[in-house]
């Protein structure tokens, strides 16, 4: 498949399910298509980050790093709350597949594979939580300095 079509697809998944996602949570319909649009530059920029071998922790690390940056953005345009952004856009790098397979590891007795699916959730729940830290820090200082040299 070429590369260019991967993208579109990525594009309009990740775009169907941020949206979905927003709706499901009942986010205001002005801003339903910047939720859309969040969940896109998210997801691409996992994707890419993983294209890229750069490893599950930083290409949700980075992805949410994104997001944060751009609900914030988002939020002071629509005048909303910035979780009206992130959660729709987080949906997409939300571990569900090695949670379940720790569940289903610990059901079979299995520990050693249990622990292994636990320890993937548990750093890549942290790379996203420190992605949107670290979002929510860099906007804070640049609105400070952008403050101090007005």
């Amino acid at each position: 498949m070429p590369f260019w079509l991967e993208i579109v697809i990525n594009i309009i998944f990740a775009y169907l399910t941020s949206l979905s996602f927003a709706i499901i949570n009942n986010v205001p319909r002005r801003v339903l298509n910047l939720a859309g649009i969040s969940g896109i530059i998210c997801w691409l920029i996992y994707w890419l980050a993983m294209q890229a071998n750069m490893g599950r922790l930083l290409a949700n690390l980075f992805g949410s790093f994104a997001v944060g940056i751009l609900g914030i953005i988002f939020a002071r345009k629509k005048k909303c709350p910035a979780t009206v952004f992130y959660i729709p856009a987080i949906v997409s790098l939300v571990p569900g597949v090695p949670a379940y397979q720790a569940v289903r590891e610990l059901t079979a007795g299995n520990l050693n594979g249990a622990s292994d699916a636990i320890l993937r959730v548990i750093i890549v729940t942290g790379a996203i939580a420190l992605g949107m830290l670290l979002s929510n820090m860099c906007v804070e200082i640049f609105f400070r300095i952008k403050k101090i040299y007005k």
